[in-house]
Formats: structure tokens, C-alpha cells, sequence
């Protein structure tokens, strides 16, 4: 098994976008990127502990690969959208890859080049070490499985 972790605004949708794909055998949704160690949801909302809300991902390489799990996280959000995706404006909702490892972060890169060629505007994604990662609160875990009835993603 195998991690990746994407911040693409909240992390709720994030989350149910890659919960649907094949290979995917686990995600969790948290705060990495910043300088605040434990931060909570409250802190992280603050704008003030450099933090973006992420999903990290375990997955099976031989089901599912990295080129492909970014295929994804390109599509479901506006990598142009500088701190912020739709309605939800902050640093913590910034784009972002926090790779793993340096095949990881060539992969990111390359990728996100190739992007680049579909948009008028600058892809501004973050392309981070993954440092610490905080668990977010249970409450944020698989939001959507939870609250069936607040499915807009």
C-alpha cells in the first residue's frame, strides 16, 4: 500500500471523490502544510496555522496508480483558484499535492506541467514535502457517508 495526500479545497468532497475509485482502500481527512502542531478545525479555520484541509489516501499501486489519483485531484477542483475553491476562501482551502517521496513529487510536477497546457491562468498548486499530519476531528471523517442528506459536493 501506498499514500497520497491532496489538499483541493474542503476536504469533505475531497474525500467522497476518492472513496468512489478502485484501489482506493482507505481515506482520512486532516491538516498538513502549516507551523501549528494539533492544530483543530477552529484553529485551522482561523487562517492562522498555515494549514490546508487534506485527504490522504492509502491505495493499492497495482489497482490504482499515482498518475491516475492526480488525473483525479485535477478534475475535481480549479488548481487557478489562489487560496480558495468556489465559496470556501482561506489558505486551509488551497491547492496542493504533499508528496511522499521524490517519485512522487517528479510525478507532481510533471503532471501539473502538462496541466498547465489547458489553462489560460497560472495553476497555482502547491507541490509540498508531506510533513506531519494531523487527523481531523471524527466528526469530518467520511462526512458525506454520515450526513446522507448533505451531499453537495
Amino acid at each position: 500500500m501506498q499514500k497520497a495526500t491532496f489538499a483541493a479545497g474542503c476536504f469533505w468532497g475531497v474525500e467522497a471523490a476518492f472513496q468512489k475509485i478502485k484501489g482506493v482502500r482507505d481515506t482520512k481527512v486532516g491538516y498538513t502544510g502549516g507551523k501549528t502542531k494539533n492544530p483543530t478545525y477552529e484553529k485551522v479555520c482561523s487562517n492562522q496555522t498555515g494549514h490546508a484541509e487534506v485527504i490522504q489516501i492509502t491505495y493499492d499501486p497495482q489497482e490504482v496508480n499515482y498518475e491516475q489519483l492526480l488525473e483525479i485531484f485535477w478534475e475535481i477542483h480549479d488548481p487557478t483558484q489562489l487560496n480558495r475553491q468556489g465559496p470556501d476562501i482561506g489558505t486551509q482551502y488551497r491547492s496542493a499535492i504533499f508528496y511522499h517521496n521524490e517519485e512522487q513529487k517528479n510525478i507532481a510536477e510533471e503532471s501539473r506541467n502538462k496541466q498547465q497546457q489547458k489553462y489560460d491562468e497560472k495553476i497555482t498548486t502547491e507541490i509540498s514535502p508531506i510533513k506531519e499530519f494531523y487527523l481531523a476531528e471524527e466528526y469530518h471523517q467520511k462526512y458525506f457517508e454520515k450526513n446522507q442528506s448533505n451531499q453537495q459536493i
